[in-house]
């Protein structure tokens, strides 16, 4: 049974369908030193070994959905994981945006959603960069108000420490 793998393309027989580089659509052949074609050296590299080793997976059909349920666990715990540290200071949405990543190696969707946080991100800071130094000034100072205020809150309403009367308790003490 024909089956669309993740790049949308029809897979049969559990092979992955891909075409080499020099006859895809839109990508000349490159050529290197005595006629060779350099798509069809092997390439070196981690990005590299980590799309052969998974396109062999993939090839198994046993090894496609394992490989779907890693994929989906592993990134649901770093999501997770991420989200529980949003409210803190620290990296939380950097985690989530890495469990993020680890969705987009099977899931179309993740990867979609990666592309636009990132598009975002990358616009959102060109934006700031090219203001001044003043209005940069302010926009810092929103963000570590807004960051202190959700540290508040979750401390106030998860563990019950309302860093806010502790602070006048010291201050009328003292």
């Amino acid at each position: 049974m024909d089956q669309p793998d993740r790049d949308g393309r029809t897979v049969a027989d559990g092979r992955s369908g891909r075409r080499p580089a020099s006859s895809r659509p839109g990508r000349p052949a490159a050529t290197g030193g005595a006629g060779t074609a350099v798509a069809d050296r092997p390439r070196s590299g981690w990005r590299q070994r980590i799309r052969t080793t998974l396109d062999l997976i993939r090839a198994n059909p046993t090894g496609r959905v394992t490989l779907k349920i890693f994929v989906a666990v592993a990134g649901a715990l770093v999501v997770t994981v991420g989200i529980a540290l949003i409210p803190l200071p620290g990296p939380g949405w950097l985690i989530v945006i890495a469990g993020l990543a680890i969705w987009a190696v099977e899931f179309h969707w993740a990867r979609r959603l990666l592309g636009f946080t990132r598009r975002h991100v990358h616009n959102w800071t060109r934006w700031v960069t090219s203001r001044s130094l003043p209005v940069r000034f302010v926009l810092g100072s929103v963000g570590l108000v807004f960051v202190a205020t959700v540290v508040w809150l979750s401390l106030k309403y998860s563990l019950g420490i309302d860093l806010v009367a502790r602070l006048l308790h010291y201050l009328a003490t003292n």
